[in-house]
């Protein structure tokens, strides 16, 4: 792999542009592997606005073998297949994740399902099932008003990492900016070191 072959995937998840937590740090880090891959390509995956959910005619397209589907199949899985071969292609991956009522936004769980795709990011074996993605880093930024990171009322950054492990990532690299409401400054300040130490992690790799 050359430097000008690099490619920094990003995916925002937060419903907010300004005052963002996570968008903030989430440029942090793109800037940090952008120090280390100067001509590195960054491709943006930004939720905001949505994605379609998962519906019955999609279901039945995505298990109806490849030779075998129409051309309405095919465009169903369109913008599946455009957000499976972004992650494949990713050399990094930074994932920014506000925690919204315990959980991950409804934008970013509709993100999960559209690359979460037997038989092509995982398939299932007689031991179980097995992730078909190979391992990169994965920088997931999470932000909590006032869910503590990790604890028991966190169900969304335990939930990221086991979905990405699911498909063949395990390289994840938590930045963690927990209870932003009650303490804003050292909520930041703690993010920013665990940033600095992810990205040490890519400047010795």
């Amino acid at each position: 792999m050359t430097e000008r072959n690099y490619s920094i995937l990003r995916v925002d998840g937060s419903a907010r542009y300004s005052d963002s937590v996570t968008r903030q740090l989430a440029d942090q880090v793109v800037a940090g592997l952008r120090a280390e891959h100067p001509a590195a390509k960054v491709v943006r995956r930004d939720l905001a606005e949505g994605l379609p959910h998962v519906t019955e005619d999609w279901i039945g397209a995505n298990y109806t073998p490849v030779e075998q589907r129409t051309a309405a199949q095919r465009e169903i899985l369109a913008l599946s297949d455009e957000l499976v071969a972004e992650v494949a292609a990713a050399d990094a991956i930074v994932i920014a994740v506000p925690i919204y009522n315990f959980s991950v936004p409804a934008s970013v769980k509709a993100w999960i399902d559209q690359i979460c795709r037997a038989g092509l990011t995982f398939r299932y074996t007689a031991s179980g099932p097995v992730g078909l993605l190979a391992d990169r880093p994965v920088y997931l930024v999470v932000a909590s008003g006032g869910v503590p990171v990790g604890g028991a009322a966190d169900f969304a950054s335990g939930y990221v990492r086991h979905v990405l492990g699911f498909i063949g990532i395990t390289d994840v690299r938590l930045i963690a900016a927990e209870r932003v409401v009650a303490d804003p400054d050292g909520a930041l300040a703690r993010a920013r070191e665990q940033l600095e130490s992810a990205l040490a992690l890519e400047s010795v790799a």
